[in-house]
């Protein structure tokens, strides 16, 4: 058997935890065990900043990730050792940003949904974060957003009236989690984690995401051909892939 290991690569809501949850018992005491089998490394990709993540992983969990990729991997650790710390505005100017804000809070102002809350737009370091019902909804409004959206399509009309008005600008979109669009430079998804792997350590990555369709935030990652995709819809069924996988290694 090669001397090369695994690498486990997870998206964070809808696959290690529900959409903004905590992290449940059984997915922690599951990847502490995948840790501490020194064939295997794991890590995690997300649209959210480092802070949101921490809260919903916990700083125990946090730290068991031998690559953490907030934003993309826009901003980048290894271990505890940050090795990527790209902006946003390394790539557009306040000019076109604001000119792009201000289209997005028009938008937003002429939807009717059930509920709008506040927050619509988040700057993240990497990206940008747009909600057309306002990230301070609650769980309860994020699921009755989710539904609407589905049925609506809100997000997906949302991102094709940006990409019409601002065809010209650097500009990637995908739709997040359960209320939201991530905005990033041209170029920036998920994929772009994979230049901050040592690839030829490892004879296998699997990657586990939810929003896995084209325009889902892990559809360019999940079909990657240097990735084993794995689409699931929870983190029941994360742990129940990882448990056929990780079989041939007992």
């Amino acid at each position: 058997m090669s001397d090369k290991k695994i690498l486990f690569l997870f998206d964070v809501d809808g696959t290690l935890t529900n959409s903004r949850e905590i992290i449940k018992e059984n997915m922690k005491s599951f990847l502490i065990d995948l840790r501490s089998n020194e064939k295997f490394h794991i890590a995690f990709v997300g649209g959210s900043n480092l802070e949101k993540q921490k809260e919903q992983l916990t700083e125990e969990i946090l730290s068991l990730f031998h690559y953490k990729f907030p934003e993309n991997g826009i901003v980048a650790y290894k271990e505890n050792k940050i090795i990527n710390n790209k902006s946003f505005f390394d790539f557009i100017d306040e000019k076109k940003y604001q000119k792009f804000i201000n289209f997005c809070l028009r938008y937003i102002a002429e939807l009717n949904l059930p509920k709008k809350r506040g927050t619509f737009i988040e700057l993240r370091r990497g990206l940008v974060n747009i909600s057309p019902i306002g990230r301070n909804c609650t769980q309860e409004e994020r699921e009755e957003f989710y539904d609407f959206d589905n049925k609506n399509k809100i997000r997906e009309k949302m991102i094709a009236a940006l990409k019409k008005e601002f065809h010209n600008f650097p500009l990637d979109y995908a739709i997040g989690g359960q209320i939201s669009i991530d905005v990033f430079p041209k170029g920036f998804n998920k994929t772009y984690c994979l230049n901050h792997i040592e690839k030829n350590n490892y004879d296998k990555i699997h990657f586990f995401g939810d929003k896995t369709f084209q325009g889902g935030n892990d559809y360019e990652l999940f079909n990657h051909p240097d990735i084993e995709g794995h689409s699931v819809k929870s983190p029941e069924e994360t742990l129940a892939i990882l448990r056929e996988i990780i079989k041939e290694f007992k």
